[in-house]
């Protein structure tokens, strides 16, 4: 008796907390929808505001709600699309409401191609005569590069502008594979396909070595061209300083004219005061970027360009209810045939911020976007990145245009697959047997090392779809295949060095590939739709719901993001995705390097 009263305590202290989770939680999705219908609404911006941009906030290409902000009440609960944040820049410059602009400038979420992007959106917007000021208690390397856009930068006197020098840290995982007896069998095309390395190798190759450095010089070529915009000073002058290790103390960073003063915030809004010729009494307006872009508008026209995005890694099939933002190629052809068959969409724009993903789904991608072709331009604009898969599905554009600190190229494939026989014998005593009806009926089975023939039929696969990639960048950029397979081997560039490569046509942004595509049309008045529409945060939160792996997806990401950070999200995203699909030839940038 005495054994059934704890256990029906137990139980039901259980249900009584699972029952108070499960109302916190309910209130929280119930507030977050609250809190997604209000923000449907046209805000208003008081007379005297500053535009206020915070550089922590991640800025997608498609709006997106952070799920877990808008449950748990957090101020993050949704992104400000990249092309909402340069519209909104565009639209303060004559809104006679907005006087200028800050910049909280402590950290920097986003990639450096988005950021450039950005930056030169805020230059822009100088030729308003309006004032751009930064502030920040520390300002990071990535957000200075912005900030330095900025009229006037002020930081704490306890705090310090980073500016160091770029590193790149890759993790290898070769070693684990050999304490737990996996051996990966690896198949690739290109000496630069660095995607296998770090299961293949415990250390970065010289090929992989050669082609990070070649980026990090261009990176850290505009990172030196933006600061010496700012500080009047020589690029030589400020990479020796930052060689010598002598920028550390707000008193350096004032000494060297990074900053332009040093200030608590309460002396920082005061100064914003002043501008505005308000009282220190009186309190500021700041609207952010997300009041502010429910504001844009444009013109009515009958003809309209279409912005297609395609961001993330491009999968096979369809997305289902997943967190991360993917190119499901079924999901995508469906939005590009959606396109194809409206015949006010007389051009269109394809965004690409993806590292690659799925061979197959790439070359069914490009076919559509063929078949899209036959009937309107394309041009295509590229983000952070659009290498491997991601310059697989742009090649055959009418014209491509990248930013200098997009990484492209990585025209390159690979295969991986895992034998754990040995960790199962050795390690867990477990043994397998199997009876086939042909040779290669078990062909893939992870429990069992390849044949000498399977390899063969694997590594033939890969050359296969090498040859067809080559192909297509062949027939698209109208080069000879030889020439492609010199610039390929699955070697990563930036923007500024595919343009000398012809892999591009041009440098610049959203507003440069739209304004192509225009002139490609013939259009002088236009509408942008953007393809495909972002989902509310009531539609993510009903999906989520519905779905216990994206629910499992979702909190596994949360305790990466809050305990490791992002390089160990982008690392268990794409290795989690390979482990997966095994069978599957991958054309991608399996671990997206943090450059920082």
């Amino acid at each position: 008796m005495k054994d059934f009263f704890k256990y029906f305590l137990a139980s039901l202290l259980a249900i009584i907390v699972s029952g108070i989770l499960l109302a916190i939680i309910s209130f929280g999705i119930m507030g977050a929808l609250v809190s997604s219908a209000t923000s449907q609404q046209v805000a208003v911006i008081k007379e005297n505001s500053i535009l206020e941009i915070d550089l922590s906030r991640q800025i997608t290409e498609i709006p997106q709600a952070n799920i877990l902000s808008a449950i748990t009440g957090g101020n993050n609960g949704s992104s400000v699309g990249l092309f909402e944040v340069i519209r909104s820049i565009e639209a303060a410059k004559s809104d006679n409401n907005i006087k200028g602009i800050y910049l909280k400038a402590g950290g920097n979420a986003n990639g450096w191609a988005t950021s450039q992007q950005v930056r030169d959106a805020l230059k822009d917007f100088k030729s308003s005569g309006k004032f751009i000021f930064a502030y920040a208690d520390a300002i990071s390397q990535k957000a200075y590069y912005v900030a330095s856009v900025a009229d006037s930068i002020y930081i704490n006197p306890l705090g310090t502008i980073e500016l160091k020098g770029l590193s790149t840290s890759l993790m290898f995982y070769k070693g684990l594979l050999d304490k737990l007896e996996v051996e990966p069998e690896i198949f690739y095309c290109g000496k630069f396909k660095s995607a296998t390395e770090p299961m293949r190798a415990y250390k970065m190759t010289d090929e992989n070595r050669t082609q990070i450095k070649a980026y990090q010089q261009d990176f850290w070529s505009e990172i030196l061209a933006a600061v010496a915009e700012h500080s009047n000073m020589e690029a030589s002058a400020i990479d020796s300083l930052v060689t010598a290790g002598l920028i550390q103390t707000s008193d350096d960073a004032l000494r060297y004219r990074l900053a332009d003063g040093i200030k608590y915030k309460d002396e920082f809004e005061d100064i914003l005061k002043t501008k505005l010729g308000v009282e220190k009494k009186d309190k500021l307006n700041f609207a952010s970027l997300s009041d502010y872009k429910s504001r844009l508008s444009q013109k009515p026209s009958s003809n309209q360009i279409a912005l297609l995005i395609a961001e993330g890694n491009i999968v096979d099939g369809k997305a289902g209810a997943t967190s991360d933002a993917v190119i499901a190629s079924e999901d995508f052809i469906e939005e590009i045939r959606k396109v194809n068959a409206d015949s006010n969409i007389k051009a269109v724009v394809m965004r690409v911020n993806s590292p690659g993903g799925s061979a197959l789904a790439s070359e069914n991608i490009l076919r559509e976007l063929d078949l899209l072709q036959k009937n309107k331009k394309l041009v295509v604009t590229m983000g952070d990145y659009a290498a491997s898969g991601g310059y697989y599905i742009a090649c055959n554009a009418d014209s491509i245009f990248a930013l200098p600190n997009t990484i492209t190229g990585s025209i390159g494939v690979f295969g991986v697959m895992m034998n754990t026989q040995k960790m199962f014998n050795n390690k867990l005593g477990i043994t397998f047997d199997v009876e086939k009806t042909a040779p290669l009926a078990d062909l893939g089975d992870a429990t069992k090392p390849l044949s000498e023939r399977e390899r063969a039929i694997i590594q033939s696969g890969v050359d296969t779809i090498y040859h067809m990639f080559k192909s297509h960048v062949a027939s698209g950029r109208k080069m000879d295949i030889n020439y492609v397979d010199s610039i390929g081997q699955g070697r990563v560039w930036t923007g500024k060095r595919a343009l000398d490569l012809k892999l591009v046509d041009g440098m610049g942004g959203l507003e440069r590939a739209i304004k192509a595509a225009a002139n490609l049309a013939g259009l002088e008045s236009y509408r942008v739709v953007t393809y495909p529409r972002a989902t509310s945060d009531m539609e993510r939160l009903l999906k989520l719901m519905n779905s216990s792996q994206a629910q499992g997806d979702l909190m596994s990401r949360a305790f990466l993001q809050n305990e490791l950070g992002n390089p160990a999200i982008n690392a268990w995203t794409q290795l989690s995705l390979m482990l997966k699909h095994p069978k599957t030839i991958w054309t991608i940038l399996p671990f997206v390097p943090e450059t920082n």
